[in-house]
């Protein structure tokens, strides 16, 4: 069950909220349609449900807020626009990697393409689906962890009718399994048709919320729709038929040649037109929509437009209104649902005016004989009542009973009279006249005990329904298996490594013949012209693509707002960049070894003397430029921006940091990475010194140290992104 209270929108600037105080319920077992028309804010109501939105309100899915479900993607499924998946990605690889993210089994993925008639089109890409087949697959990515609630946003837009027809009976076998769906349209015929509940929306406000079959009674009309070039004389007999058969029929001309003619049939229509004479070019009948007003439950009254020629039939008018009212009144019914009678004077609040018996003062009760006290009695305050007076000078009455005055004291003298009040001003007839309160007489004489004069309610403090939130969506719960379906499952990565391969090949075949280049730098493929080699520069694009992916296709972020930056997904991250950037730096030594060894044997490729330390350096050089283009596009967003930060290293970091290890290095005659050994102790266990000597030129070097600062900066810019958006 999805009950949604006070969902309110932050107005923008002077114009009012696009939602504005929206309460309804949608029940287990049926299908709720959220009804209104372009611009009513039905997108703005579900995006506030589904807390992607800013505003103020609460909605609860079965009794819990949805960022207090643990995994949100388990009790509702979401379906809001188009499938945002990677264009390249097939049908099956975008589930499976869902899957990963849901945390259910690889298979489910097979269960809801069967389910939804997608098994041929599995190994279709995304970018090739049409609008139909593209809805199959949304709804499949929301029934992929089998949730409880299905929240749609107008999903047979743009759809034929079969598709509708299809889509429309799995909601409804959806919830016959015991589970709610909640669906926008702004269709009020198709809301007639599937839904079982309908909850109108329009200007931001509920102004409907019924049964389907109440909200088709009252909403939607049978009507027939004549095309005809002698449309105004056709309205005109219809008119006169209509009189002569007393029977009500209203015809409203909508522009043109185009009539729609209510409470006939299209036999009827057509038969007075050939009688007549008069062409019909169509002749259908429709079921016409009589606005959202109609579904609010008030008497709806046809407005027709000044150029219409529409004939307002006299037995649809009714009896006529001032004998009823007299009739009302003789009656003794209660003034308030009474009409007006023109010349009956002001009449009393609560008490009926009997006919002859003159004007009787508020809260007086009946003469004897007359008709009993009215049903809607004012309630009893709690101070006594007010000395009452009728201006025409008779005596005062004694209060009402149903003020609860209490009892009454016996008078002493019965024959007395009761001392006469005094007069007051002249007031026009049949009204009465508050007297302030008087002293009590010497005599025993029974009067109407004074009253104080009413207090002015305190005004109550209105509870403003909490504010809606937008937080991001949770980690994927394998974000392992996650990260490298998500890389594995588009062929930019495959492509990358190849150009990254060939351009290395054909980069050392160039260097080797021209010489005078260091056997390291050959094997890397790096001459000392760039910044970067190709092996760097490729993996520093894989990192940057593995959140410059996540924000132009928002897999993740589909139904719960931002990209999450959580650390288990950032994790999951560096560790697939390194093994990816890893696997890329051996290819593209070994791949360039085994060219030079074909093309000019084996001088070039022998072992170096200081083979390990070179290794690492090489495998420390190309995971830092992975690390550092997958934190920068986490920290801008952009796969530009990551590949722009990993060039930024060589080019902008390394000369600062050059000039700093120069200046170390000046101030003693120990080298600067001799003094930070030196620091250490000097025997390690199982031969870590060696090691440690290795990471230690790494840091000393420009570019390793560069590198390093580049990766801990970006690493705190992230950490302090991802905090400032929990503190928002």
């Amino acid at each position: 069950m999805i009950e949604a209270i006070g969902l309110t929108s932050i107005p923008r600037k002077e114009q009012p909220p696009a939602v504005d105080n929206v309460s309804f319920e949608a029940h287990t077992g049926r299908v709720t349609a959220l009804l209104g028309a372009p611009g009513a804010g039905k997108t703005t109501a579900l995006r506030l449900m589904l807390e992607l939105q800013r505003g103020r309100g609460i909605t609860y899915f079965r009794g819990r807020p949805l960022h207090r479900i643990p995994h949100p993607a388990h009790e509702v499924g979401v379906l809001l626009g188009d499938v945002p998946g990677h264009p390249a990605r097939s049908v099956r690889g975008h589930l499976r990697m869902l899957c990963a993210a849901s945390g259910v089994p690889a298979r489910r993925a097979d269960e809801v393409l069967e389910a939804v008639g997608l098994v041929s089109l599995r190994d279709e890409r995304l970018g090739t689906l049409s609008r139909g087949m593209d809805r199959r697959l949304g709804l499949a990515c929301a029934l992929l962890p089998d949730p409880h609630t299905l929240v749609l946003d107008d999903p047979a837009r743009g759809l034929a009718v079969g598709e509708r027809r299809w889509l429309y009976d799995m909601l409804r076998e959806h919830a016959a399994q015991g589970g709610t769906v909640l669906c926008s349209t702004a269709d009020p015929k198709e809301a007639a048709r599937f839904a079982d509940h309908v909850v109108t929306l329009d200007g931001g406000r509920v102004v409907a919320d019924q049964r389907a079959a109440d909200f088709a009674r009252t909403r939607l009309r049978p009507r027939v729709v004549v095309r005809s070039p002698h449309a105004a004389r056709l309205s005109v007999l219809l008119a006169q038929r209509a009189r002569s058969t007393q029977r009500s029929v209203e015809v409203v001309r909508e522009g043109g040649n185009r009539l729609c003619v209510y409470g006939t049939t299209c036999a009827e229509v057509g038969e007075t037109a050939f009688r007549n004479g008069i062409v019909v070019h169509q002749l259908a009948d429709e079921v016409g929509d009589m606005g959202p007003g109609a579904g609010a439950g008030a008497e709806i009254s046809t407005a027709q437009e000044p150029q219409s020629s529409s004939a307002a039939i006299d037995s649809q008018t009714g009896p006529d209104p001032e004998p009823e009212a007299a009739a009302a009144l003789d009656s003794g019914l209660e003034p308030e649902f009474a009409p007006p009678v023109p010349g009956a004077g002001p009449e009393p609040e609560f008490a009926p005016l009997a006919p002859g018996s003159g004007p009787e003062p508020k809260f007086a009760p009946l003469a004897p004989g007359a008709d009993p006290e009215p049903e809607f009695a004012p309630p009893a305050p709690e101070p006594e009542p007010p000395t009452l007076t009728p201006d025409s000078g008779t005596e005062p009455e004694a209060a009402a009973p149903a003020l609860d005055c209490g009892p009454e004291p016996e008078p002493s003298a019965p024959a007395a009279a009761p001392a006469p009040a005094p007069a007051p001003e002249a007031v026009p007839a049949a009204s009465t006249t508050l007297v302030p309160p008087q002293e009590a007489p010497a005599d025993d004489t029974p009067q109407a005990a004074p009253s104080q004069q009413p207090t002015t309610p305190r005004p109550t403090t209105v509870a403003l329904p909490p504010p809606v939130l937008v937080r991001p969506a949770p980690t994927p719960l394998r974000p392992v298996r996650y990260e490298i379906r998500r890389a594995a499952g588009v062929a930019t990565g495959y492509i990358v490594g190849a150009c990254v391969l060939a351009v290395s090949a054909l980069t050392a075949v160039l260097l080797a013949r021209i010489g005078h280049t260091p056997q390291p730098r050959l094997l890397a493929a790096w001459p000392v012209e760039l910044p970067l080699p190709p092996a760097a520069l490729g993996a520093g694009l894989l990192g940057a693509l593995a959140f410059g992916d996540e924000f132009r296709h928002p897999a993740l972020a589909v139904d719960r707002g931002t990209v999450p930056r959580r650390l288990g997904l950032l994790t999951a991250k560096l560790f697939v960049a390194s093994l990816t950037a890893l696997a890329l730096a051996v290819l593209t030594v070994g791949c360039t070894a085994e060219v030079l060894y074909l093309v000019y044997g084996s001088e070039l490729v022998a072992l170096p003397a200081d083979w390990p330390a070179l290794t690492a350096g090489w495998l420390a050089l190309v995971t830092g430029c992975a690390w550092a283009g997958v934190l920068a596009a986490g920290v801008f967003r952009s796969t530009t921006a990551g590949l722009a930060a990993v060039v930024a290293v060589p080019l902008l970091v390394v000369p600062a940091v050059h000039k700093m290890t120069e200046g170390l290095s000046a101030r003693g005659p120990v080298p600067f990475a001799g003094r930070l050994k030196g620091g250490l102790p000097p025997r390690w266990p199982f031969g870590g010194e060696q090691h440690l000597e290795v990471l230690l030129r790494l840091l000393a070097q420009p570019v390793g140290g560069a590198m390093a600062l580049s990766v801990l900066a970006l690493l705190c810019a992230y950490a302090f992104t991802g905090l400032r958006s929990r503190v928002r």
